[in-house]
């Protein structure tokens, strides 16, 4: 589930799901992507976070099991295009591990703030599953073309330090001030008399690019679905990680 507040004209949005470490269900995703776009074009920002030790654990491998993987990137690829339509500065407030779909969600976000606990981790070449998000195009622009290629077939984590050596993270702050210094900065980057929104739509990646990515990403999907490689990764997952919540 997702929970969201208004803090100083700032709209928080809240993983509340920390018995699964916020995964994603497919109705929490369109959920995201509503409350996006809900808030997207008013007040003074977005923030998104974690309850718990993650910021999200990614896609919830135990419900998309038998599911259209298509439809599943699909749904990823909206919660990116409700980032990029924002007329507001969008942060991510990375309070612990960030997996997958999840983590290449905060690549298309204003700026990523975390804590010492957050991690980066891309594992879905070791399950067989194709990256979304336009994360083809956003993570080598963040990191370079190198360093994406490493992180996506190598599929490590990346600590709170090196994600922020690598650009994956902009800034490190101790939890208690976490949320409060990422909606500062919405904040700040809102005042009243700012040209905030004409920007944002200037350096934001351009849409017709975003596009082509999730195009990309989709034919990827349906490729890895065809061939059977990402049914039996997402198999062996959950036989080796018994869901204790449905």
């Amino acid at each position: 589930m997702i929970e969201v507040t208004v803090r100083d004209e700032v709209a928080v949005i809240t993983l509340a799901r920390p018995a699964k470490l916020n995964a994603l269900t497919a109705a929490m995703r369109a959920d995201l992507a509503a409350a996006v776009r809900e808030h997207g074009g008013s007040g003074r920002g977005i923030v998104v976070t974690g309850t718990g030790r993650a910021f999200s654990a990614g896609e919830d491998l135990h419900e998309a099991t038998g599911r259209s993987l298509v439809a599943e990137v699909e749904l990823f690829h909206d919660m990116t295009r409700a980032v990029l339509e924002s007329r507001v500065p969008v942060v991510a407030a990375v309070n612990g591990l960030a997996v997958g779909g999840a983590a290449e969600w905060t690549l298309c976000f204003d700026a990523r703030i975390g804590v010492a606990s957050a991690e980066y981790f891309f594992p879905e070449n070791h399950l067989g599953l194709s990256i979304s998000n336009a994360a083809s195009l956003l993570l080598p622009r963040l990191v370079g073309g190198g360093r994406a290629l490493r992180l996506v077939l190598d599929s490590v984590r990346l600590g709170a330090a090196d994600a922020l050596a690598a650009g994956l993270l902009d800034e490190l702050v101790a939890p208690e001030a976490l949320v409060e210094t990422a909606v500062a900065r919405a904040r700040r980057w809102s005042e009243p008399g700012t040209a905030t929104a004409v920007h944002l739509a200037l350096l934001r990646p351009p849409a017709a690019e975003v596009e082509r990515a999730f195009a990309a990403e989709t034919a990827a999907a349906e490729e890895v679905e065809a061939s059977g490689i990402a049914q039996a990764g997402m198999t062996r997952f959950v036989e080796s990680k018994p869901s204790r919540e449905r």
